[in-house]
């Protein structure tokens, strides 16, 4: 019920969403009915032009690839706005996200210091494979609300979980990056229904470096560690460091450290991590991040969830290696499991999907359109 509006979507007539609810496609649009088999098309043969990784996997597809229209035309037609945003308020806070194509709904989770524009690179082709992809800034990240509270793994994961009840109301997709891709394991783990696969990129080990105790480099630094903990809890020391972290100059450093495409670290980047450190509260937000619980590492968890998984990982991470505990872990669960995917990839660092796009877009791709087949034979 309600009004209607015109709502760009990935194909040449426009979808239509309701008023209170923008990002929703509601089901009298043509994504749904007689339609529904031109997006399959479609983001099958897109899946076909990105993909470079496992042929069997693009055999098992072949048969229902359809030729359609050529990606360089469908991309350049969002490349003015990629998405649009939105905000929602949760337990009185405002949370800012982002909205973008019609289908099957996929929700990408940030990592630390991140936020919806991370994703900026991949959102637009996810939308014109075919999907509804959503992207939330976490609370005390972006441009949602930077309150003075507790933040915990557990928070974060009660946000996406609410949010999946919200706006998609249908079995999502969670692709995460670091501290998203383990809050994104954790509402695979308690969200039931709400999540149908989860996609991991670079997972951390806990909302901070403490959890990561089975690696003999944090346990050498837990002195420091310890330090940086009392440093932080004195206001105007915890003030002047942050200050000197979160200079563009500091933060494009630091970035370059952790991509190996350094073309990629460019000033819409550097902005992009700066921007909500100018929020009065973002101090605090960061020393309570920093030296709070750390949570529960994957290790303890990951193998009781059932869902499927695709682990992608970085292999020159140097925050969360892949020789690390958790990504140790991760692959031998893959091993032993039908349902989830292990890959490593050459030459990335701990954000592969800003990192070097083409290579997750080529592998996510194809996983997905595998997921949704298997979906319409059930």
């Amino acid at each position: 019920g309600g009004s209607l509006v015109r709502h760009k979507c990935p194909s040449s007539r426009p979808c239509r969403v309701d008023v209170a609810t923008p990002h929703r496609c509601l089901k009298t649009n043509h994504f749904f009915g007689a339609r529904q088999s031109h997006f399959l098309a479609r983001r099958n043969n897109f899946v076909r032009s990105q993909h470079t990784g496992s042929k069997p996997m693009a055999e098992a597809l072949s048969s229902k690839l359809v030729p359609t229209e050529s990606l360089e035309s469908s991309v350049t037609e969002t490349t003015e706005k990629a998405y649009n945003t939105h905000k929602w308020s949760w337990r009185g806070y405002t949370i800012n996200y982002a909205t973008a194509g019609c289908g099957a709904p996929i929700l990408l989770v940030h990592g630390f210091g991140a936020s919806v524009g991370h994703w900026r690179k991949n959102i637009p082709v996810l939308a014109h494979a075919g999907y509804k992809v959503y992207a939330i800034d976490l609370l005390g990240f972006g441009e949602s609300d930077k309150p003075i509270t507790t933040y915990s793994l557990d928070l974060w994961k009660d946000l996406v979980l609410d949010f999946i009840a919200q706006f998609p109301q249908q079995p999502t997709v969670l692709v995460g990056n670091s501290i998203g891709s383990l809050v994104s394991l954790i509402a695979a783990r308690d969200g039931g229904p709400l999540v149908r696969a989860t996609v991991l990129l670079n997972c951390a080990g806990g909302m901070n470096s403490k959890a990561n105790i089975g690696d003999y480099k944090i346990l050498l630094a837990r002195p420091v560690l310890a330090l940086i903990d009392l440093v932080l809890n004195i206001p105007p020391l915890r003030d002047y460091l942050f200050n000197k972290f979160r200079s563009p100059d500091n933060l494009r450093s630091v970035l370059k450290t952790v991509y190996r495409n350094q073309d990629a670290v460019d000033d819409d980047l550097v902005e992009i991590m700066f921007r909500p450190s100018e929020d009065s509260n973002a101090p605090s937000v960061f020393a309570n991040i920093v030296t709070g619980d750390p949570g529960m590492s994957p290790t303890a968890f990951a193998s009781s969830i059932e869902s499927p998984m695709l682990i992608l990982w970085g292999d020159t991470d140097p925050w969360t290696p892949h020789e690390g505990p958790v990504a140790r872990y991760l692959r031998a669960l893959a091993d032993g499991r039908d349902n989830v995917a292990w890959e490593l990839l050459e030459d990335v660092g701990h954000c592969p999907h800003d990192d070097r796009p083409e290579l997750v877009h080529a592998r996510l791709l194809p996983w997905l359109a595998a997921l949704s087949d298997s979906d319409s034979r059930q």
